[in-house]
């Protein structure tokens, strides 16, 4: 990438945006549904965490919409010259928990925008820190990574990946399938074409099936804290995706209790590690 278009992507830096919801609890309700959770929120009823990725959506209008399903570049965004994006990784740390039904204010901005050469290509790093407050009090603070690269130009399989060294405590296998990866889409307005259109992941994206969302994952091992330990109070989380994770095969969620810290993962079928995770929490049953 050079210089200039390097120099105009960190124009973007420091750009802001304030978003406001009120929390409605229609989505947080069909989430429980769509995964399984065995409790339905109301109003005035905390939101798990990471729910809040439910709601202050960019209703990105059809024709804004490029061929992939995301929205065209530019916007709050800088426009990366790269066709594939992925939300790499991200940290939460939570002063208190988010009520449903309340007045709620997200600020997120753009703090650095990086270059670098990897194994496959180009690749651009953007990052961004939002704060959701409720009233006065600052609720959670978010970091989120998103990673830039280019298009394979042919298909090829996945290298081998990191194995877990350590087997879990607790755990829980998944077997994902379309009917799961639509309704998130639909209920985070992501409408990227990997998710629910197999023809487009495997032909035009050259994957062997429909892609996991990563933010689906990071949700799933925190519900997995919460299957596990339904007295605790989640105060941070941060969590890593290092290799896809696919519907054509079952992955299993995983956990290790040190104290009050929690060593989570996700692997896939053949034991890869697909996504590493850390939670911190006050207390547990």
């Amino acid at each position: 990438m050079d210089d200039a278009t390097l120099n105009t992507l960190k124009s973007w830096i420091d750009r802001s945006i304030t978003l406001h919801s009120d929390l409605p609890v229609f989505g947080a309700q069909a989430l429980a549904g769509a995964i399984n959770h065995p409790a339905s929120p109301g109003t005035g009823d905390k939101l798990p965490l990471p729910w809040h990725w439910l709601y202050f959506l960019d209703p990105t209008h059809r024709d804004s919409t490029g061929e992939d399903g995301h929205p065209r570049k530019g916007g709050f965004l800088p426009p990366v010259p790269l066709p594939r994006r992925m939300w790499a990784a991200g940290a939460l740390d939570i002063a208190q928990p988010l009520v449903l039904g309340l007045a709620t204010e997200k600020t997120s901005s753009i703090t650095s925008v990086e270059a670098k050469n990897g194994r496959s290509g180009p690749l651009v790093f953007v990052n961004l820190k939002h704060e959701l407050r409720q009233g006065h009090d600052l609720c959670i603070t978010e970091e989120q990574n998103l990673v830039y690269r280019e298009a394979p130009r042919e298909r090829s399989e996945l290298p081998p990946g990191e194995m877990a060294t350590e087997g879990p405590e607790f755990s829980r296998e998944m077997t994902p399938d379309p009917v799961l990866l639509f309704r998130y889409s639909a209920l985070t307005y992501n409408a990227h074409r990997i998710h629910y259109d197999r023809e487009y992941a495997v032909n035009a994206e050259l994957y062997p099936a429909l892609v996991v969302h990563g933010p689906l994952l990071a949700t799933l091992l925190l519900d997995l804290v919460y299957e596990n330990f339904p007295g605790a109070r989640i105060e941070k989380f941060k969590f890593r995706a290092v290799r896809p994770t696919f519907d054509n095969h079952p992955f299993t969620l995983c956990g290790r209790r040190s104290g009050n810290q929690l060593q989570l993962w996700s692997e896939d079928h053949e034991g890869y590690l697909c996504m590493k995770a850390e939670a911190t929490i006050e207390s547990a049953a």
